[in-house]
């Protein structure tokens, strides 16, 4: 640990080793730290599982999978997450791919399917005091008859609540009404408030979840509250999305005369519609450090919640690398502890839902920059989150501490291209204050608590995807997913085969959900984007009518980049019940064209091999070994590979990729 040295109020190797001259150039400013002067209670900063941003992470191997964990939640040991909000599943594209919904019928109730049970259960584990959360981005096509604003949808909501609870042991503190929708229909909320009653959940309602888009105003639900009682006393917290997305956070005064809780329900640490992360300091932690603290001073927001706490989907899905960590490789084992872990960890290490704001204690810096002070609830102990991230010089703070605040030791950590969430100075408060000078361009935590800690477990080094590539699906338990493979739409899960013996995958819905977004085909992902010649063959199974297919080269499945799009950017090869078959190539934003089609025998209720074979630019289709075309084509050199069906029920079996001639 590197310990600044103290002289009198003044502490800081960087403003001793500035020399006389220079140090009469460090501007210096008070800043009163008054424990009387308490602001709003701080509710936490958490994330936000959904979309399947969280697949691949179950499929790590131990001890790997632990140590992620242990790197997102376990207290004082990375950014210790105080709030999990996850995604109510629907069997539905969010995103990333679809997450497995708990009732595939009116009757159906499974708490086990998908791994969102699991994650909380794995982040309560590490610390009971998380606050779990919850919110529905589609739903099964039952569901008020394809009317998402319905009962249904109210007691959907509320047999999840009770699943966790009754299945898993854990209490889900709130929820949700649907993902960046706009507020249409106040009803609703007022249905869901009385159903979580009437099923005794003291569940609490967060609304809206607003994304500010398409001129829509991301807070049109507070006249609605303004106009009905019964709505407003339904509404626990307020909450939008995005709230900094235009360069601006401002938080209209309506919103503060409610004197509910603001929250920033998903956010992240770059206002840009890529969305993209970067894996160090230098953009994605500093972006964080100045996010954290201008969402409460500029915007009143005491809880702030960033989509997503890691990346572990493919990274040729939409919005890539938009996680607290990076863990997308689970048969390597690897995973990246990006910087905006500990960005995170210098507001929750220091600080816990509960603690108070201190009002008087929170502001701008003279040389750019800012800091926020908190209090804890039953004590004199207090914290200062500090950031100088656009600041060009050392700046020197001389703190007064008063107010019952205690005046124990401060402990500083800090944050910036050269330490990472490091004790860098414990020092003491005399006549009622300190001095500390500040480098620009850094990160510091200053608190008189003890505790705190940065975990050390290291990855091992990433490999490619297993190739050649061979998956009977024997090894997957009943009812589950195999490892590796990410759902895109519809939801993919080992069954007993039909007509054979032994295990097979099924695609399992047929009532289209209702969606959030765009609507693809159901189909499943996995491989490599860098692969190029090789060969993809699958036996599928067609029951009743519909299709089958295989895909190769994906090089892009962003739902977001054509909305309209029913087949990922690749290559597929699909027969139909009748007989009919065709090789298509699609592209977002252009027109799917199909390569070559024919007819043969009806395909349905009989098991057949699809193979499509790639070498340079000759593709070749095959059916039962009967090669059916061999065409030209240079729209996709290299990409992943994927199984699918239309909106039917199709079994496969004995997926493998190898190379081209084997």
């Amino acid at each position: 640990m590197k310990t600044r040295r103290v002289v009198g109020l003044v502490a800081g190797v960087s403003m001793m080793l500035l020399g006389p001259h220079l140090m009469a150039q460090v501007p210096q400013i008070e800043v009163v730290l008054d424990g009387a002067s308490p602001g709003p209670l701080f509710d936490g900063i958490g994330a936000v599982s959904a979309g399947a941003s969280s697949r691949l992470l179950i499929d790590y191997p131990e001890p790997y999978r632990s140590q992620i964990l242990d790197y997102l939640f376990k207290p004082d040991y990375g950014a210790s997450l105080q709030h999990l909000k996850v995604e109510i599943g629907g069997d539905v594209n969010s995103t990333d791919g679809s997450e497995p919904s708990h009732m595939r019928s009116r009757f159906d109730q499974d708490f086990t399917r998908g791994y969102e049970w699991w994650l909380m259960s794995e982040a309560h584990q590490r610390n009971p005091k998380i606050v779990l959360d919850t919110l529905a981005w589609g739903a099964p096509g039952w569901v008020g008859g394809g009317n998402f604003y319905s009962e249904d949808m109210a007691n959907y909501v509320a047999k999840f609540i009770e699943g966790a609870r009754k299945t898993w042991g854990l209490d889900i503190a709130y929820t949700g009404i649907w993902n960046e929708k706009h507020f249409e229909n106040p009803e609703y909320v007022k249905t869901l408030r009385r159903v979580l009653d009437e099923h005794h959940l003291d569940t609490r309602i967060v609304c809206c979840d607003e994304y500010p888009s398409h001129g829509a105003d991301q807070w049109g639900f507070l006249g609605a509250m303004d106009q009905d009682a019964v709505l407003r006393s339904a509404i626990a917290v307020l909450s939008v999305h995005y709230p900094r997305m235009d360069g601006r956070l401002t938080t209209p005064a309506a919103a503060l005369e409610f004197r509910k809780p603001l929250w920033s329900s998903e956010d992240q640490p770059q206002s840009s519609a890529s969305n993209i992360l970067s894996r160090d300091w230098q953009i994605g932690g500093r972006s964080l450090a100045q996010l954290y603290n201008d969402n409460y001073l500029r915007g009143g927001f005491t809880a702030t919640e960033i989509w997503s706490p890691i990346t572990s989907y493919y990274d040729i899905l939409a919005a890539p690398n938009s996680g607290l960590m990076y863990a997308n490789t689970p048969w390597s084992g690897h995973y990246d502890v990006q910087g905006a872990i500990w960005a995170t960890a210098h507001t929750t290490q220091f600080a816990q839902p509960g603690w108070r704001y201190l009002a008087r204690s929170c502001g701008q810096l003279n040389e750019k920059g800012d800091y926020v002070t908190f209090k804890s609830p039953n004590g004199s102990d207090w914290s200062v989150v500090l950031q100088t991230i656009d600041a060009k010089d050392p700046q020197s703070v001389h703190f007064v501490v008063t107010g019952g605040l205690s005046a124990a030791t401060v402990h500083v950590w800090e944050t910036n291209s050269r330490r990472t969430f490091e004790h860098v100075a414990d020092i003491p408060v005399h006549d009622g204050g300190f001095t500390y000078t500040f480098d620009p361009d850094s990160l510091y935590s200053l608190t008189t608590t003890t505790g705190q800690g940065k975990g050390r477990a290291e990855p091992p080094p990433s490999h490619p995807f297993p190739f050649p590539y061979y998956e009977n699906f024997e090894n997957t338990p009943l009812h589950r997913s195999p490892r590796f493979l990410s759902d895109q739409d519809g939801a993919f899960e080992v069954l007993p085969c039909t007509g054979r013996p032994g295990k097979c995958l099924e695609q399992l819905i047929t009532d289209r959900p209702i969606p959030w977004g765009p609507l693809p085909d159901p189909w499943t992902l996995a491989g490599d984007e860098k692969w190029t010649d090789y060969r993809i063959a699958a036996d599928v199974r067609i029951e009743g009518g519909g299709s089958a297919m295989v895909i190769g080269r994906i090089d892009s499945a962003d739902v977001f980049r054509d909305g309209a799009a029913r087949l990922p950017s690749g290559y597929t090869f699909r027969i139909h019940s009748d007989g009919t078959w065709e090789l298509l190539t699609s592209a977002y934003g252009k027109v799917t064209r199909t390569l070559a089609q024919g007819q043969t025998a009806p395909a349905t209720g009989q098991w057949h091999r699809l193979q499509l074979a790639f070498s340079g630019s000759r593709i070749e289709a095959t059916l039962d070994d009967q090669k059916l075309a061999t065409v030209t084509d240079t729209s996709h050199t290299n990409g992943m590979i994927g199984i699918g069906s239309e909106w039917n029920r199709a079994q496969f079996d004995n997926l493998a990729v190898t190379p081209t001639g084997q």
